[in-house]
């Protein structure tokens, strides 16, 4: 993995002849998520855990969405991403008018060489802003979906690949629904995780009106990572191990919200496949080179909460998503003995 000269590289290549990971290399691998969550943390101040889910996110290669007011610092979250990790960074602002190939790209015909040429659009980025993608069309939407779940787009017949990392990192505002399209639950389902920033704490607050003059704070941060050395860190990952007792938790959590009375459609197979993949990132970001329940419920709720379909009775009475996965949570016991490896 490349870092910048002055950070010293952790022992994160290779997984063990096993072919999981070793507890030196999540040692390396929770140093080195430390010192990127940090970086970021130069440019928003007060945010460490919704950075940490945010790394998780990149590092699972999966899509994050924020619902949160304007002004909380979504855009500084995903130029200072994109710094720490050496990528390029693009910002889309969803409108009605928006086409899909604005997003996307075009075809075009060169008359001098009288060849079509393909022109990527804002979507090939190593960190891709949506912000207030709830504001597009349903077709502008789905343009989308190709390239956050395969990592490609399709044009005319012809498909590009989008680099790697890749991350959608999407908003939405809560507070102002006028003229926006609600998400479809598949575009939804896209996402990994589903969060917010808010606002900063007191302290956290006067420093960031002590340096008002500084515009971006994010321009000022040093790459400390390759797109190489991300991709490492994804491979090593998976490598993380999750004993068959915390696979069958999993299952019957997700079992549990499809028998919610409260759910018209609980969590898909793919909500599972993604919790388990979080959760590998999220225990070795903690030095850890195995899983455990903790994790599980540290992160079913960024993972989940945007997934459930609820009833409508039970939304006319203020159910949300969020008590449905808390009840569910307490319902279902943890285990507390390994069982057969996977």
């Amino acid at each position: 993995m490349t870092l910048h000269p002055d950070q010293p590289a952790a022992d994160v290549r290779r997984p063990s002849a096993a072919g999981t990971m070793t507890a030196d290399q999540a040692a390396g691998f929770a140093a080195t998520f430390d010192r990127l969550v940090g970086n970021v943390g130069e440019a928003l101040l007060g945010k460490p855990h919704v950075v940490r889910l945010a790394f998780a996110c990149m590092l699972t290669e999966g899509h994050l969405l924020l619902e949160d007011a304007p002004g909380t610092g979504k855009t500084s979250l995903a130029r200072a991403m994109a710094g720490t990790v050496q990528g390029s960074h693009h910002r889309i602002q969803f409108t009605p008018d928006l086409l899909p190939s604005d997003v996307t790209g075009v075809t075009v015909y060169d008359q001098a060489t009288r060849t079509f040429e393909f022109h990527p659009g804002p979507v090939f980025a190593s960190i891709v802003l949506a912000d207030e993608i709830n504001r597009a069309s349903p077709k502008t939407q789905s343009a989308l979906l190709e390239v956050m779940e395969e990592a490609q787009v399709t044009v005319d017949g012809v498909t590009h690949a989008a680099p790697r990392p890749f991350m959608v990192i999407a908003t939405q505002n809560p507070v102002e629904q006028a003229g926006t399209y609600r998400l479809p639950e598949a575009q939804l389902d896209r996402f990994l995780m589903k969060t917010s920033i808010g606002y900063p704490d007191h302290a956290s607050t006067v420093q960031i009106l002590a340096g008002a003059s500084e515009r971006d704070r994010s321009g000022h941060l040093r790459p400390l990572i390759t797109s190489a050395g991300v991709a490492e860190l994804i491979e090593l990952a998976t490598t993380t191990h999750v004993d068959g007792a915390v696979l069958e938790y999993v299952s019957l959590l997700a079992e549990a919200t499809r028998d919610a009375p409260e759910t018209r459609l609980g969590v898909s197979v793919r909500g599972s496949l993604a919790l388990v993949r979080t959760a590998k990132v999220w225990a070795a970001a903690h030095g850890r080179h195995y899983v455990l329940p903790d994790d599980v419920k540290e992160l079913v709720g960024p993972v989940w909460t945007h997934r459930l379909v609820l009833d409508p009775e039970a939304e006319f009475t203020g159910t949300t998503s969020g008590d449905v996965v808390q009840r569910v949570l307490a319902d279902v016991a943890a285990p507390l003995e390994r069982r057969a490896a996977v």
